[in-house]
């Protein structure tokens, strides 16, 4: 089945908060534990804040028949590690009728692209260093990223 992707606009943000809950409901039932809080409309308008303020770029993948089938998320950070500007996935999720059908492949080539004409000097993206992720490293490591070592860790305030 073809797919097409479209930059996201504030219209497309309940569709893709859909696909948020999606990801993280995965993510949760693969690692048995309830880690995130989620809210659809919130989700839905903090998307929608995010793209009017500019901070967030995101990627969606529409089936033949107009169906939202994933997304792709970037952001902007900086570091002296990083020589400058270089963007970070902070999400990318295909519906699972729809994986090993190119999708992913497609979005991230979009933010390669999209991260070239920003003048990044990379992509950075995390998963989890769980064996139940070891199919979603092994994808992105077939799209060209390479283990730069360490692990996320967060704090929250």
């Amino acid at each position: 089945m073809s797919t097409t992707i479209q930059r996201a606009t504030e219209a497309n943000a309940a569709d893709i908060a859909v696909m948020v809950g999606e990801l993280l409901t995965e993510i949760m039932q693969q690692i048995g534990e309830q880690t995130f809080n989620f809210d659809l409309q919130e989700t839905a308008d903090r998307l929608r804040d995010l793209l009017e303020k500019q901070v967030y770029v995101v990627f969606v993948a529409y089936d033949s028949l107009h169906n939202a089938v994933g997304f792709l998320s970037l952001s902007e950070s900086h570091a002296l590690y990083a020589e400058g500007a270089f963007g970070i996935v902070p999400e990318l999720y295909v519906r699972p009728a729809f994986r090993s059908g190119q999708v992913g492949r497609k979005l991230v080539s979009q933010a390669k692209a999209y991260g070239a004409v920003k003048g990044w000097t990379r992509l950075e993206v995390t998963t989890p260093p769980l064996p139940q992720f070891d199919r979603t490293l092994g994808f992105y490591q077939r799209e060209g990223f390479s283990i730069s070592g360490g692990r996320k860790l967060k704090l929250l305030l």
